[in-house]
């Protein structure tokens, strides 16, 4: 039938804020397919019903017969238009929809049943455009109203903008299918078995579609590790602690902290030979964003698209959320972060330890509860990297307190503030601590190294076993059983340097 010329006029009251400049959008047709489809069919209705919505019909008539169709399928109940007649005269709205004439005449629209998926796609469609249209009226007479001031229009219609995407994404399809996949596409094409971002498939620091979080007081060398990292993905060296980083396609670093800070350390790393690749592929942003993050959970999805970035890099995660200690906002930037991450895009963030630790020694092993805020920022991350030291001091200890894969780490690590560059100390490597023992080592003695002396806990040679045992794994070492207890005590395990690796190094 044509647009708006065999149905009575009616004006719908949900466009009473205002008169319209023209009329606003909609598509009888497709309207009454999709009631009649329903009415043949009651299964249809529940393919439809996620792509309408709520208030999708602009005849208010329609969006009475629709509603008595849900009543009658919640309850399992027949909808033919006889049935559905019954409904609406016992409701009392049967004159006011038109009459059993016009449910009949909706019953006995020539479309089949088919399209009513396509149909109700247009209906939504049409219903979305007019609440921009409504949205634009009520922007136009408040830009006419005496005294009215832009940035509070502008912020309103922000914050309209924002609302409608909320509602978008909370109903019809982008509700139940935007990001839904089928088990073997999510086991077999959802990232599981990619290459890490820093590291490697055993031991990695930072895993593809997983955040890297950074922690440290001031002045440990965080930033300085970070900058290695950022510099790696963008192609300007191959390897971060002497282990690989994957490129990235541009890096967008937020530079909410200190910029002029954040300059200088990078100024460290940059040679003219290196213009070219930083004007392409690294943006930065300076100082405070639009928004926090946990009030705006598209903004960090959406500077990632406007930069055409794969990258972002948070320095640092106070300065991006309104405050740290709130569970429920460190909850919603969580959503922010993986907006992003479902995007496409990988994440890097900063952040700093609690105050009453950070003079704790170097040896002591930090724990999560160390870092600064809600525990729900360190459960978001993928991995969270721990330096501990004094500020200043070129030397400090990198630990890995929740990984992606196999533990890295503990770290003795020295920066070289000059050069902006980190090296790992070689005397807490495995390998080259075996390789120094002619007498070979049981995973006690190994442990009581990596500690810096004293009595190892059970925790910490359990991990030294796992550093042996991939040693062996890899050729570069042998394991001697050991005896086990009796009145005589028992003998660990002890391995020894392969003859491999002794000649590989010698």
């Amino acid at each position: 039938m044509p647009q708006g010329t065999t149905l009575p006029t009616q004006t719908p009251s949900r466009f009473d804020e205002g008169s319209m400049p023209m009329d606003p959008p909609y598509n009888m047709d497709a309207e009454c397919a999709v009631l009649g489809a329903c009415m043949h069919e009651a299964d249809i209705i529940d393919a439809v019903r996620p792509i309408l919505g709520d208030d999708a019909f602009y005849r208010p008539a329609h969006e009475t017969i629709w509603r008595a169709l849900l009543a009658q399928r919640r309850e399992d109940k027949p909808t033919d238009p006889i049935v559905l007649t019954e409904l609406l005269r016992q409701q009392g709205d049967l004159q006011r929809v038109g009459g059993p004439a016009y449910v009949s005449q909706l019953a006995n629209v020539p479309y089949g049943t088919r399209s009513a998926e396509h149909h109700a796609e247009i209906v939504r469609a049409k219903a979305d455009l007019r609440r921009l249209v409504t949205s634009a009226v009520r922007t136009l007479q408040r830009a006419q109203e005496p005294g009215a001031d832009p940035e509070a229009i502008r912020s309103e219609i922000e914050a309209e903008v924002r609302a409608e995407r909320e509602r978008a994404l909370a109903s019809g399809q982008g509700r139940l299918f935007r990001f839904a996949t089928d088990g073997w596409s999510f086991v077999k094409e959802s990232g599981a078995d990619v290459e890490p971002l820093w590291g490697t498939r055993e031991k990695t620091l930072w895993a593809s579609g997983e955040s890297l979080m950074i922690v440290g007081a001031p002045g440990v060398g965080k930033t300085t590790l970070a900058h290695q990292v950022i510099f790696a993905r963008l192609g300007l060296q191959e390897t971060v602690l002497e282990m690989p980083v994957a490129p990235s396609r541009r890096v967008l670093y937020l530079a909410m902290d200190r910029p002029q800070q954040i300059a200088k350390a990078m100024a460290r790393r940059v040679f003219p030979t290196d213009e070219k690749i930083l004007r392409e592929r690294l943006m930065v942003w300076e100082g405070p964003l639009p928004a926090a993050l946990d009030k705006e959970p598209d903004l960090l999805a959406d500077l990632a698209a406007a930069h055409q970035a794969d990258t972002i890099v948070i320095d640092s995660l106070k300065d991006a959320v309104s405050t740290m200690v709130d569970d429920s906002l460190a909850v919603a930037f969580h959503n922010a972060r993986m907006r992003a991450i479902r995007n496409g895009v990988q994440i890097m963030e900063l952040h700093h330890q609690r105050k009453a630790t950070a003079d704790a020694p170097r040896s002591q092993r930090p724990s999560l509860d160390q870092v600064y805020g809600s525990t729900w920022f360190t459960s978001g991350a993928g991995s969270v990297l721990f330096v501990s030291g004094r500020a200043g001091d070129p030397a400090v200890t990198l630990h890995h307190l929740k990984t992606s894969t196999g533990e890295v780490g503990p770290l003795d690590v020295t920066h070289d503030h000059v050069r902006g560059t980190t090296t790992v100390d070689p005397t807490k490597d495995p390998a080259v601590l075996l390789r120094n023992a002619p007498n070979g080592l049981t995973a006690r003695d190994l442990a009581t190294v990596l500690i810096g002396g004293g009595d190892p806990e059970r925790a910490d040679i359990e991990k030294a076993r796992r550093h042996l045992s991939r040693l062996v794994d890899g050729g570069l070492a042998t394991k001697a059983d050991g005896i086990a207890g009796g009145a005589g005590g028992g003998q660990q395990a002890r391995y020894y340097a392969s003859a491999r690796h002794l000649t590989a190094v010698g």
